[in-house]
């Protein structure tokens, strides 16, 4: 099953409209949606590394657009849809004791969970929540989200086919590996 489903999304990443859904992953990511455009992003560059860099930018345009929606629920609707986001989360309890530490930080704190899988959307929300200056949250989301992005993207299309033949030699310790990453970061966030 997981060849299966590994094979359709190299297919579907070279399919015509796999720019646009990859930008509507990488956008909701950033504000409410748990899984990282890295799912898309990888297959995407793998099944054609000549658009490598473009799939960067799509998915650096549509996540900082994205967070910039995390930032409004945080500014704007907190209570009616931050809230409950974050509570899912575990994070509903320390809001206010982090509230008053977090823009001493704000700066380290999107630039970190920019680039790792530290779930974003918290961190977009929180920005917005807490006031940092807006002009700091974009400057240092394009900083973190333009580095994991096209970090990816170049070792990616460096190292493609080495990385593609790893990957499906390897695929379930690969698919291992991812899910221990994703559920990691959504561990630190439940207990930070």
């Amino acid at each position: 099953m997981l060849r299966r489903l590994y094979d359709w999304t190299i297919r579907m990443a070279d399919h015509p409209r796999a720019l646009w859904v990859l930008g509507g992953v990488s956008f909701v990511e950033s504000s409410v949606f748990p899984i990282p455009p890295d799912v898309l992003m990888i297959p995407m560059i793998l099944a054609r590394p000549s658009r490598a860099w473009l799939v960067a930018l799509v998915a650096l345009v549509t996540s900082v657009l994205g967070g910039l929606l995390g930032y409004a629920i945080g500014a704007l609707a907190y209570e009616s849809i931050g809230q409950p986001i974050l509570e899912s989360l575990g994070k509903a309890d320390s809001m206010a004791e982090f509230n008053t530490r977090f823009n001493d930080f704000g700066f380290w704190a999107v630039l970190i969970a920019g680039m790792t899988p530290f779930p974003y959307k918290v961190i977009t929300i929180m920005s917005g929540w807490t006031g940092m200056p807006l002009a700091t949250f974009i400057a240092t989301s394009i900083l973190a989200r333009g580095l994991r992005f096209f970090i990816v993207a170049g070792l990616l299309w460096k190292f493609g086919t080495p990385v593609r033949d790893f990957i499906e030699r390897r695929l379930g310790l690969v698919t291992i590996v991812f899910i221990a990453l994703l559920f990691g970061g959504f561990y630190v966030v439940r207990h930070l």
